[in-house]
């Protein structure tokens, strides 16, 4: 028996659809990775134009409103219990501050166990374990600086919205900019900027040397 004209057409239908869905899906995630290298080379593009800036032109790039970023502010309003015996109301907008805390204990525990180890395997997961946990807090303080800055930002568009002017949204690597700059400018005035670009020096040239071709034969000598 032959199966009616619709439902053929229905079925081929229904596949076609579903390879186009497998290919959005692939193409994307081949965009996600491709987008992750493009943010990772220009951050460092980023900071190695920031490291020949001075002092003063970092203050005076902040000077478009950025320099709100440290500051807390000054009135707190404190939320009350509708009754004691209930549990306190918290903003869910509000970021939860007690990751850091959170993963720092932790750490130290797996510190103590590295010092006690002897197994170099088991001194390997452990370096590592404490690798990603680094790698999560530099994680989550960027996340919360970002966050900081859009925050300033759109505040500072809402009041040049009600006079009359186009709000301006910040891209990524603007908002990474100004992270780098908040960044310099606390090593700036540690002291610590000097070290740092050494740093970053050092690690650039062993980068650039792993990938250096190497001597070719004298054929000269050979002969």
């Amino acid at each position: 028996m032959k199966k009616p004209f619709n439902s053929i057409a229905t079925s081929n239908q229904t596949h076609f659809e579903e390879s186009e869905e497998e290919e959005e899906i692939e193409s994307s995630s081949e965009e996600e990775k491709s987008d992750d290298t493009i943010d990772s080379d220009e951050e460092e593009e980023i900071e190695r134009e920031l490291a020949e800036v001075t002092f003063g032109e970092l203050q005076k790039a902040r000077a478009d409103g950025t320099d709100s970023i440290s500051r807390k502010p000054q009135t707190e309003t404190k939320r009350r219990r509708a009754n004691k015996n209930r549990p306190m109301e918290l903003s869910s907008k509000k970021p939860v501050r007690s990751f850091r805390q959170v993963i720092q204990a932790p750490k130290k525990e797996v510190q103590k166990q590295l010092k006690k180890a002897r197994d170099p395997k088991v001194v390997s997961e452990l370096k590592n374990h404490i690798s990603w946990i680094d790698k999560q807090l530099k994680f989550e303080s960027a996340k919360n600086t970002d966050a900081v800055i859009l925050s300033a930002h759109k505040k500072k568009e809402k009041e040049a919205a009600k006079h009359g002017k186009r709000p301006y949204y910040l891209k990524k690597s603007e908002i990474r900019k100004q992270r780098l700059i908040e960044k310099y400018k606390k090593l700036k005035a540690s002291g610590k900027l000097e070290s740092f670009i050494e740093k970053r020096r050092r690690k650039n040239a062993a980068k650039d040397h792993r990938f250096m071709p190497y001597r070719r034969p004298n054929n000269n000598s050979e002969q």
